[in-house]
């Protein structure tokens, strides 16, 4: 874990759009994230979380698995990590499973959009967990930060955040309520690694 006084090194991983690197990034720049992003790692080429990355000078290697065993994708992955310095690897819209070294056990971080253990596990990312939560009939759902283990959205859990759901939600509402709440718990979690307090 980091010491308190550093600065953490991000290598964040993405899948999707950048929407949660975009928001660390931000936070970064405005002194309100004690971290740095040195590096993006896409699963994908063409990624829209890639354009954002460049657009902020950071950064990126695409890796796509192209067919690769877990193990060997995951070296890759984890092998540019450490060539960039990163002192704590974030999944931020990280789609898949990835086998985490023994070194980045306790430096490989994800943000959920629901209060895991529920609504999580394999084929559970977007709208797919709010249209659960929603058919469920669910009063509260939230967003979790955990540690990253061997199995789907399942390491020890670092920070929760609540949001109501409300009668006439939809997943789209319901999934914009839980983004605001994951671009606080993520920035939380961050900051807690570099004071040393996390578990």
């Amino acid at each position: 874990m980091s010491t308190a006084g550093e600065r953490p090194r991000l290598a964040v991983l993405v899948s999707g759009s950048g929407r949660s690197l975009a928001n660390l990034l931000e936070c970064s720049a405005a002194g309100s994230l004690p971290a740095r992003v040195v590096l993006v790692v896409a699963s994908r080429p063409g990624l829209g979380a890639e354009a954002v990355a460049r657009r902020h000078g950071v950064e990126v290697a695409v890796i796509p698995r192209d067919g690769a065993l877990a193990r060997d994708w995951s070296a890759r992955v984890f092998g540019a990590c450490r060539d960039a310095g990163a002192t704590l690897v974030v999944m931020a819209g990280w789609l898949h499973l990835l086998p985490i070294p023994a070194d980045f056990a306790s430096r490989t971080i994800n943000i959920h959009p629901a209060l895991l253990p529920a609504f999580g596990g394999k084929g559970f990312h977007g709208l797919h967990v709010h249209r659960a939560v929603l058919a469920r009939g669910c009063t509260v759902s939230g967003c979790t930060v955990h540690l990253v283990d061997d199995e789907y959205d399942h390491g020890r859990i670092l920070v929760q955040r609540t949001v109501p759901v409300l009668a006439d939600d939809t997943p789209e509402s319901l999934a914009a309520r839980v983004f605001a709440a994951e671009c606080r718990a993520l920035p939380e979690a961050i900051g807690r690694f570099a004071a040393g307090s996390l578990p």
